[in-house]
């Protein structure tokens, strides 16, 4: 057990970036009182059992595949949206494991991912300005003062949102729908009108013919019919995970049970704000996302506040450096931390260094800039020595045109079309499998 208490409250002595300004601390009060008596989201042991993936990660043993939606609603907390994504993630996990010839850790950014910074913390149209939409956690996506008012009552709706996403997913990954034998299921409604569904079903034919042979051979693990499955967010709003965090009754240690892992964003890394003290009270397998103008020694205090204790599996960062610079940036940082003995995984994000505005006003991404620093990402580790461990993507399982390029390739004058995202532009189901595609090749060339 714990030699003495952790104070899990040091941070609201600190500086908490991108916060929002509720307008009744009663409400808050309240709101927060109540989630601290609801039941966990997830339990330690999940998260340690993470933790124990992770580490594997960390060792160049396996691959992470982390995303789903840039920021969730809780409108789309549906069976039918949450089984899209999954069945996004299990299609791209199937081409990595298999094309890849590598064990995926398949990490679901979704059941919290309810609240998203901002680079400004209003927003103006037509003469009018209003708090900016910083996720359904907070306020409304409508612009209306109404709706732009933080709410904290939107807390108790993102926990309890999640609470059924999480019971959708365990169901999924549980109760036969991630069966290996449903590879082609996943693609029905797909193969016919895209290349990549034609290209994925090329390898759910081979898949069918090893599962066949194994099958005649007498082997049929368990791992072939469910799947491990967890879930992460930003924990951005910290007055939601500090309600959320529970002392674990097996060793009195700390977790943050809204999710097994949650992360830091560039914009709340600070050395001395306040998430990054929290994160290194919880427990919890934690990220934090970096940069273009991080500095290696600031990635070594980082590592220093979250884990000194070099623990395998704690602590991943998630690159997010644009295409244009991800092979002059990253390798600095991947240099000195190999050479400083710390264990961390080295996860790419690459969608947050490529947005760019097309001239309709859509914010989106080029596929071809999203590859590319993948691409850059795996050669600078295989540079350097060091293991590429995994990408970090928004997507959706919805065919929606938010980005543009890709196999079956959507134009700038398609955005229009169905841009559904409540944030930054998602990739669809046919571009995130044509990545996945790229990924595994890279990966078994590293």
């Amino acid at each position: 057990m714990s030699a003495e208490p952790i104070d899990l409250d040091s941070w609201r002595d600190l500086a908490a970036a991108q916060q929002p300004d509720w307008p009744d601390r009663s409400a808050l009060e309240a709101v927060v009182s109540e989630l601290q008596g609801l039941p966990p989201l997830v339990f330690a042991g999940e998260c340690d059992e993470l933790k124990d993936r992770m580490a594997a990660v960390a060792r160049g043993e396996a691959f992470v595949l982390q995303g789903g939606d840039c920021a969730e609603t809780f409108a789309g907390a549906t069976a039918d949206n949450v089984r899209n994504k999954l069945k996004t993630l299990l299609q791209m996990a199937i081409v990595l494991t298999y094309a890849g010839r590598v064990p995926v850790v398949k990490i679901g950014r979704l059941a919290g991912q309810f609240a998203k910074p901002r680079s400004k913390p209003t927003e103006i149209r037509g003469g009018v300005e209003l708090p900016a939409y910083r996720g359904d956690m907070v306020n409304g996506f409508d612009f209306t003062p109404e709706s732009r008012r933080p709410d904290p009552a939107r807390l108790l709706r993102a926990y309890h949102s999640s609470a059924v996403t999480l019971n959708l997913t365990r169901a999924f990954t549980k109760g036969g729908y991630a069966d290996l034998h449903q590879v082609h299921a996943w693609n029905q409604d797909f193969v016919a009108e895209s290349p990549a569904g034609r290209r994925y079903e090329q390898l759910a034919r081979e898949i069918d013919q090893a599962l066949a042979f194994m099958h005649a051979c007498g082997a049929d693990p368990d791992e072939f019919h469910t799947v491990e499955f967890y879930s992460s967010h930003e924990a951005l709003i910290l007055d939601y995970d500090r309600a959320l965090t529970r002392i674990d009754s097996r060793t009195g240690l700390p977790y943050d049970v809204s999710a097994h892992m949650v992360w830091i964003g560039e914009r709340t890394r600070q050395l001395d704000g306040a998430h990054v003290d929290f994160f290194s009270r919880i427990r919890n397998p934690i990220g934090v996302k970096l940069g273009p103008t991080t500095s290696p020694e600031e990635a070594l205090t980082l590592i220093e506040r979250l884990n000194p204790a070099n623990e395998p599996g704690r602590l991943t960062f998630i690159s997010r450096m644009g295409a244009s610079r991800v092979r002059d940036a990253l390798p600095p940082l991947v240099e000195k931390i190999r050479a400083s003995g710390a264990q961390v995984a080295w996860i790419c994000d690459p969608m947050h260094g490529n947005t760019f505005e097309a001239p309709s006003g859509h914010k989106t991404r080029r596929l071809d800039d999203v590859l590319d620093e993948v691409a850059g990402f795996f050669e600078v580790h295989r540079a350097l020595g060091t293991h590429p461990g995994g990408i970090h993507i928004e997507f959706t399982g919805d065919d929606v045109t938010e980005c543009v390029g890709g196999g079956h390739p959507i134009v700038e004058e398609d955005l229009a079309l169905r841009y559904e995202t409540a944030c930054d532009p998602r990739l669809n189901r046919g571009q995130s499998l044509d990545l996945a595609f790229r990924v595994a090749e890279l990966y078994r060339s590293a």
